[in-house]
């Protein structure tokens, strides 16, 4: 894992086949010369797609619970997480696509699967990739898409991310978790891992002290992670014939310094700082910061 004056500068990969943008959050350093251990706070794409080899490393992480940030619609059509001994939420009689819901372990050392969906009907990009390869007209897709329509719909997410009461409280459930007495180790995940768990990265990183650019740094990672699915799935999309201009994608598939400053411009034209934010934007309190510290970083200074 590379390192500058020993500091970590990237999350350790998991190692998973199918989920590869899966990685530690553990290394970074924070303001007051701390690390942020290894093991307890992981991201991750989506966990549906994982192999069979990749549930031993699973299973070995020790989880205690599973974050899955996807909307109910996304888990009923991509398939819901495997991981041994985690619970899976029968989904058929629960219509919308936004509720928050738990599946309590089955067994004590188990594992706890909370689905919290970020959810933006504005701002819904799995829709929207659906309805441009559903329709095949080139014409359409680039109305859509095109001009630098996909990347201010991208800059609208992360700005509904601050902007929306229930976007809001969505991640701070993620935060009170990691800093519960029982939370970690956690892992939490999107479809991509890329703009949820992104943003939710980024602001477990920013409450513990670790500084803009490495937080920016980790949050670019996705690209190098996902840079060979990508390409396969650009490629496969021309080759089907399903865009005649598959690079108008690149900016929802791709990890984008603007998005990310994007949500904190929204922070701080909102509540004036990251400080206020929590408080009154996140509804969180030095109690969860503390928690989040316990468990987090190692013992010293």
């Amino acid at each position: 894992m590379p390192e500058s004056d020993g500091t970590a500068q990237v999350g350790r990969s998991l190692g998973l086949r199918g989920a590869i943008n899966a990685r530690d959050l553990g290394g970074y350093r924070t303001a007051d010369g701390r690390l942020l251990r290894h093991g307890v706070a992981l991201r991750s794409d989506g966990l549906n797609h994982v192999t069979a080899e990749d549930l031993g490393p699973l299973g070995a992480l020790g989880l205690r619970r599973v974050v899955d940030l996807r909307s109910l619609d996304e888990v009923r059509e991509a398939g819901p997480d495997r991981l041994p001994g985690l619970p899976v939420a029968d989904l058929a009689g629960i219509a919308p696509a936004g509720t928050a819901l738990t599946v309590e372990a089955a067994a004590p050392e188990g594992v706890t699967l909370h689905h919290l969906p970020v959810f933006a009907t504005d701002f819904d990009i799995y829709v929207t990739l659906r309805d441009a390869l559903a329709d095949r007209s080139p014409q359409k897709q680039h109305a859509l898409l095109g001009d630098g329509r996909a990347a201010a719909m991208m800059t609208g997410l992360y700005r509904w991310f601050v902007t929306d009461p229930v976007a809001r409280e969505r991640f701070a459930v993620v935060l009170r978790l990691l800093a519960a007495p029982d939370g970690p180790p956690l892992l939490f995940h999107c479809s991509a891992g890329k703009d949820r768990t992104g943003w939710a990265a980024a602001l477990l990183l920013t409450a513990l002290g670790v500084d803009r650019e490495t937080v920016l740094a980790d949050y670019l990672l996705t690209n190098e992670r996902s840079a060979p699915v990508v390409g396969r799935v650009m490629d496969d999309f021309g080759t089907r014939g399903l865009m005649r201009e598959p690079e108008l994608l690149l900016p929802v598939f791709r990890a984008d310094p603007r998005y990310l400053e994007a949500a904190f411009e929204e922070v701080e034209a909102g509540w004036s700082g990251f400080d206020a934010f929590w408080r009154d934007g996140l509804g969180l309190d030095d109690e969860v910061l503390a928690g989040l510290r316990a468990n987090l970083l190692d013992g010293s200074v």
